[in-house]
């Protein structure tokens, strides 16, 4: 048996990217979380609690990140060993062939949806592609949830590499999905949503992690951000 050369793969170097972005995005978050807290508490109760707060903030922020893929998310459904191929023009029926609905993986068309915010549903085999990519994919039922919630939903979740569309007779009011994993959630501030979006996002795991999630096919109704 060779000896170990003490080489990372290129699969770990992903990794160990995707956990810096990740890591990144949680500063980022967290700064505007103590920036809008500190704006409503100094507002109310002056300096003192000011100080107080910051000082909490600051601690945390010192403790150390989780890795991705070490976080636990409650009611995570996975499928493992989807298949990857390009098909067409034939749609998939992903709810008889993978047990999946919505899809969260499988075989799909050649082009990929753009990401971003869909007021329409979008073609199921174009957004799988997009999740191929390392994409989030959130869906939410049309009858249920409100303008606010769809607000709520956008400041929830990075603006890159995610898509936002309706998806009629869902099993949930929201469905997030990903290369080979889903939850279901009721609304927005679903704590874990975040926990899915910080395990997930641009995942090293995906079967294209980091090609482009533009620059295809711009499905109808998107919405200007």
């Amino acid at each position: 048996m060779a000896a170990p050369t003490g080489r990372t793969t290129n699969k770990e170097q992903r990794a160990e990217r995707r956990a810096e972005k990740v890591q990144q995005y949680q500063r980022e978050q967290a700064a505007k979380a103590r920036r809008r807290r500190v704006g409503i508490i100094s507002g109310a109760v002056g300096g003192a609690a000011v100080i107080a707060l910051l000082v909490t903030f600051i601690a945390t922020a010192s403790e150390p990140r989780q890795r991705p893929q070490d976080i636990a998310i409650e009611g995570l459904q996975e499928f493992p060993n989807l298949p990857a191929t390009h098909v067409g023009p034939d749609p998939v029926d992903y709810a008889a062939e993978y047990d999946m609905n919505p899809p969260a993986g499988g075989d799909h068309f050649p082009a990929w949806l753009n990401c971003g915010v869909y007021s329409v549903p979008q073609p199921n085999e174009n957004a799988v592609h997009s999740l191929e990519h390392g994409a989030v994919w959130v869906t939410y039922n049309p009858d249920t949830a409100s303008e606010e919630d769809l607000a709520e939903l956008r400041r929830s979740i990075p603006e890159l590499y995610t898509i936002i569309s309706p998806y009629p007779e869902l099993p949930a009011p929201f469905v997030a999905s990903v290369w080979g994993a889903q939850i279901e959630f009721d609304e927005p501030s679903d704590p874990r949503l975040g926990q899915f979006v910080d395990r997930y996002w641009k995942s090293a795991d995906a079967p294209e992690p980091g090609a482009s999630c533009s620059g295809a096919v711009e499905g109808i109704g998107r919405v200007a951000s």
